[in-house]
């Protein structure tokens, strides 16, 4: 028998938000819906979103100023043709800085092939570059004798390392979960203005109105003016 209020009240709240769900389809606009759906496609035209397309302008970044380092690097240790020459045709893994910048040539590719080519929406393709630059990085670090080579030895390898990290992180923590609450909002968006699409018409304001309430004792103003009445007609 105790369970019978229980079952009472869990009918009535699960009436109560039946009817406020029924009154939120009610309540939608169709011109509001209409312009939101129109503004998600819109985004889904461009190809690319805003985010995903400011994490592959940081990935040139990286690209470019590691590029520009090494450049630096090759000016400074006696001209860039006979450093060039040195670190290229005649590379040694142990002092050169010529694969550190392969390094950022492989994440560019990679990650511009992946998320601005492919548009893929998963993190594989940032966790591959961001393994094979840290083990790289660490290796080298370890093996090499870069330290021995000035500043550019810290500088270089600490850079490159910070610069994949970031991509990773920028990537794992803003590109792919904003896209993936835009397009949950696109799929409510959707899914309301089909509910909306099954209701004719739409509940307009007069059809909640509620007439004022009577004033209080008004019917038994009018009985006492009707027995009031009576004895004059009587007469």
């Amino acid at each position: 028998v105790n369970h019978l209020p229980e079952d009472m009240e869990n009918a009535l709240t699960g009436s109560q938000r039946s009817h406020a769900s029924l009154r939120d389809v009610h309540s939608i606009n169709p011109t509001q819906l209409m312009a939101r759906i129109e503004s998600y496609e819109g985004r889904e035209k461009k190809g690319i979103s805003d985010v995903r397309r400011t994490f592959c302008l940081f990935v040139t970044f990286d690209l470019l100023f590691v590029t520009l380092l090494w450049i630096i690097e090759l000016n400074v240790n006696g001209g860039i043709e006979s450093t060039l020459e040195k670190e290229v045709v005649r590379y040694d893994y142990y002092s050169s800085y010529f694969d550190i910048f392969l390094l950022a040539v492989f994440r560019f590719k990679v990650l511009i092939l992946a998320y601005a080519v492919c548009r893929l929406r998963h993190w594989w393709a940032i966790a591959l570059t961001t393994a094979v630059t840290s083990a790289f990085l660490l290796a080298k670090v370890i093996l090499s004798k870069l330290f021995s080579q000035g500043a550019f030895g810290y500088v270089l390898p600490i850079i490159s390392f910070i610069l994949a990290w970031i991509e990773t992180w920028f990537l794992d923590f803003k590109v792919l979960p904003q896209e993936a609450e835009e397009e949950n909002r696109l799929l409510l968006v959707q899914d309301a203005s089909e509910r909306a699409a099954l209701i004719p018409g739409g509940l307009s304001d007069g059809q909640f109105y509620s007439p004022p309430e009577s004033e209080a004792g008004s019917e038994e103003e009018a009985e006492e003016k009707q027995d009031s009445e009576k004895p004059l007609l009587d007469l």
